[in-house]
């Protein structure tokens, strides 16, 4: 039996599916492109579910959307964002709906390197070595990325109002 038919793809699938799609929305601004971006990263993480060490599923998934993000980025070809926010579940409360528009705006504003930085080492939590790795890219790189990115984040939530970011 290969590690396809096993089960472990589907139980991948449900434990990591959240966590990417939050990542592809905070990289790429926008709930229809995070969502394509998810399943492209999905499609090509399952071609190569056989070759993926077991215990490097998720930073290798991780390590796909990155790089799909950044060329997708690349081509001249972009989808045109809207300002309006997706419909959302009653749960949420609307100073929490507000914050996160406030930053996705803020984030889409943000030079794409600096946004991966900021992204994966604030929202990810991955470490600046982790990052590096992911975005092949020195340490020093994704240090002054992400203090750049924090510094314009703060600016841009600044002039919104929006305190302790």
């Amino acid at each position: 039996m290969n590690r396809r038919e096993d089960g472990s793809f589907d139980e991948f699938l449900r434990s990591s599916s959240p966590r990417l799609l939050r990542l592809a929305w905070l990289l790429s601004g926008g709930a229809s492109s995070a969502e394509d971006l998810v399943q492209e990263t999905l499609e090509r993480v399952y071609v190569a579910w056989p070759r993926i060490e077991p215990g490097g599923t998720h930073n290798y998934a991780r390590r796909v959307l990155v790089n799909l993000h950044t060329d997708s980025h690349r081509r001249r070809w972009r989808e045109n964002l809207t300002s309006e926010v997706p419909e959302r579940g009653r749960s949420d409360s609307a100073d929490r709906v507000a914050l996160a528009d406030q930053l996705t705006t803020a984030l889409a504003q943000l030079p794409v390197r600096e946004r991966q930085c900021v992204v994966l080492r604030h929202h990810a939590d991955l470490s600046e070595r982790e990052v590096a790795d992911t975005l092949n890219i020195s340490t020093g790189t994704v240090k002054s990325s992400t203090s750049r990115g924090l510094a314009r984040l703060r600016t841009l939530l600044a002039t919104e109002g929006v305190r302790h970011v």
